[in-house]
C-alpha cells in the first residue's frame, strides 16, 4: 500500500455521529473481493436519491468537497458491523486521513491495514477542524505523520497520539503482507534448514 507521510488536501464536514459501517457502504455493495471500484457508492443512501441521482446538498457532492482527501466526523465514527469494505470505500474515493473524537474498535483497526490514518482528538480540537473544513476547498488542512500534527490553513497545530507500531507501517506502506514481505530473508533461511532436516515433509 502507498506509504503514508505528510498530507496537504481538502477536508471535508460530516459533523454527525455514529456514522456506521453500513452507512459508510451499505450491505448490498458488500459482494466483491475487489478493494477499488467502492468509492464510488460511498455513503450511497445519502449521496443518492432512489434513482440514483446525486443529491446536491450531501457534502460530497458539492464542488469544493470533490476532492476531499480529509474526513472531520462525529463521534464514534465506523461503528457497527466489521466490514472491511468501508475503509475500502474511503479509500477508493480518495479519503486517506479521518478525523474525530472516537472510532470504533474493528474499524480503526482496518484503516490503519489499507492506509487511511484515523486521527483521535478532543471535541474542542475537532470542533476547530470541523469550522476549518466548512470554509470549503480554499482551507486545506496537512496532516504530518512522523510530527503527529494536524495543521490549519491559517496555522493553528494539534498534536496526535498514535501507536508506534500502526505508524511505522503507515510511513513505510506496510500492510499485514508486507510486514511478512520484510521477513523474507528468514522464512527462506527457515524453509532451507526444514527441507534438509525434514526431507520427507
Amino acid at each position: 500500500m502507498p506509504p503514508f507521510t505528510t498530507l496537504t488536501g481538502v477536508a471535508a464536514p460530516m459533523p454527525l455521529v455514529n456514522i456506521d459501517t453500513d452507512m459508510i457502504i451499505p450491505k448490498q455493495f458488500l459482494k466483491t473481493i475487489q478493494r477499488s471500484g467502492l468509492g464510488k457508492n460511498l455513503f450511497d443512501e445519502m449521496r443518492y436519491d432512489r434513482q440514483g441521482n446525486e443529491i446536491a446538498d450531501f457534502v460530497l457532492n458539492q464542488p469544493a468537497y470533490r476532492q476531499a482527501e480529509i474526513l472531520v466526523a462525529g463521534d464514534n465514527f465506523g461503528c457497527g458491523s466489521s466490514r472491511e469494505h468501508a475503509p475500502w470505500a474511503l479509500l477508493d474515493f480518495g479519503i486517506r486521513c479521518v478525523i474525530s473524537t472516537s472510532f470504533a474498535d474493528i474499524f480503526h483497526g482496518n484503516c490503519f491495514k489499507n492506509g487511511i490514518l484515523p486521527i483521535t482528538l478532543p471535541q474542542a480540537q475537532v470542533d476547530v477542524l470541523m469550522d476549518e473544513a466548512r470554509k470549503g476547498a480554499n482551507a486545506r488542512i496537512t496532516v504530518d505523520l512522523a510530527a503527529q500534527t494536524v495543521s490549519t490553513s491559517d496555522g493553528t497545530v494539534f498534536t496526535f497520539d498514535i501507536d508506534p507500531f500502526r505508524k511505522h507501517c503507515l510511513l513505510n506502506g506496510l500492510d499485514d503482507i508486507g510486514l511478512t514481505l520484510e521477513k523474507a530473508a528468514a522464512i527462506d533461511a527457515f524453509e532451507a534448514r526444514a527441507r534438509l532436516a525434514q526431507p520427507w515433509a
